[in-house]
């Protein structure tokens, strides 16, 4: 039978590389950190989502380690079974409490997260309201469920209103958005969702994986930013971003909410639990966010330094003032091209085109870490100018 298919799916495969849309997958050979290794060289990494640049610290690997002597490598089952140790309990009340939420529960990704939420909580009789540029993982969540769905364009408050008058009748009302939107770095405009989710009796969900740990005051995220804590009823993240970088999601919300997701949300019941080490892990990050900002000073230094220097020497960057920094290219073959060439100048990023962003889109996301130093900045600067040509 497959003999027949091969043919067909290679077909799509040249498709997807004679319009210069392949994803190669680069393989790194050291630890993930300002400087990685690609293949034989060394190069600056300003691509991935390290914030903190805590991925390499060497007290969560120390935390991490003592975690693996005590409490194993792995659960081997799922939570409601016999996969909960007292170190996920101990995590879940931490997050709930970083976040200003009743509970939190713990998923093997923030894509299990947003994909067990919907459909736990909504139906027919329910309507979900999506921001256009919304994740993925949110997309196919609210595949799963039966709710109705309205989808508003990006950040547009108008669009939104009318979108609830249209849900009227709905029993339930969700509005969800990301915090950061992840391709552009934009910033969801929280107050003026929850005003509007308060007018329409709707609640109010956040993914929030490219915000927590420094965005905010304290690095509590967009809600924390735009003083909307205690507003927002469901907030979903991840562990594998600024939290550390190693893997895991949650949700953090009311608690019935949290309550009832243990019970019926299925990403949540029928996967192991989240690997003990992990978790130790977590708890060791949240104890360096809420003792030092230093970590989310540089981050915000590095940023306005690579923005303010990128402008001036005439390059397109989506404006706001998030470490995701897009470098508008338009054509998807141009922008992969010029991520090879900054490769060969020692800079690794990545060009994202069709379908990770709109036809006609194309950029180079740069990412702004803690690890980076001036230096660092101003190197990758220079490379875009060369490689610009």
């Amino acid at each position: 039978m497959f003999d027949s298919v091969r043919g067909q799916l290679r077909e799509t495969l040249d498709e997807i590389e004679q319009a210069g849309l392949l994803k190669p997958e680069r393989v790194i050979t050291t630890p993930q950190n300002a400087s990685v290794g690609v293949g034989s060289a060394e190069v600056l990494n300003f691509c991935a989502n390290n914030y903190l640049g805590l991925a390499d610290n060497p007290e969560v690997i120390e935390a991490a380690k003592v975690a693996l002597d005590r409490w194993g490598f792995g659960m081997a089952s799922v939570r409601f079974i016999c996969g909960t140790q007292s170190v996920h309990k101990e995590l879940e009340a931490r997050l709930a409490d970083f976040l200003g939420q009743e509970d939190t529960v713990l998923y093997s990704s923030c894509f299990d997260a947003n994909g067990g939420v919907f459909e736990t909580l909504l139906d027919a009789q329910d309507a979900v309201i999506s921001d256009a540029l919304n994740h993925a993982s949110i997309i196919d969540g609210i595949r799963l469920s039966k709710a109705q769905r309205f989808r508003y364009a990006n950040r547009d408050m108008a669009d939104l209103e009318a979108k609830l008058k249209e849900a009227g009748t709905a029993r339930r009302k969700l509005i969800v958005t990301d915090g950061v939107f992840s391709m552009d770095g934009y910033v969801a405009p929280l107050r003026e969702i929850c005003d509007l989710a308060e007018q329409y009796d709707a609640m109010v969900m956040v993914d929030d994986s490219h915000a927590v740990g420094f965005v905010g005051p304290t690095g509590r995220g967009t809600p924390e930013l735009h003083g909307v804590m205690d507003r927002v009823d469901i907030i979903t993240g991840t562990l594998g971003k600024a939290l550390g970088g190693a893997s895991g999601g949650y949700v953090s919300a009311r608690k019935e909410i949290c309550d009832l997701l243990r019970q019926r949300s299925r990403p949540y019941l029928f996967s192991n639990s989240l690997a003990p080490m992990i978790a130790a892990a977590s708890l060791k990050v949240l104890d360096l966010l809420e003792t030092t900002s230093e970590a989310r000073e540089r981050l915000r230094a590095n940023t306005e330094r690579f923005r303010t220097k990128m402008t001036e020497a005439g390059f397109d960057i989506l404006p706001g003032d998030h470490p995701i920094a897009p470098v508008m290219i338009g054509d998807a073959a141009k922008a992969s091209a010029m991520a090879d060439r900054l490769l060969d100048l020692g800079i690794y990023v990545i060009g994202f085109s069709y379908p990770v962003v709109p036809q006609g889109q194309a950029r180079i996301r740069v990412q702004l870490s803690a690890a980076h130093s001036a230096e660092d900045v101003d190197r990758a600067v220079e490379a875009f100018i060369t490689a610009r040509g």
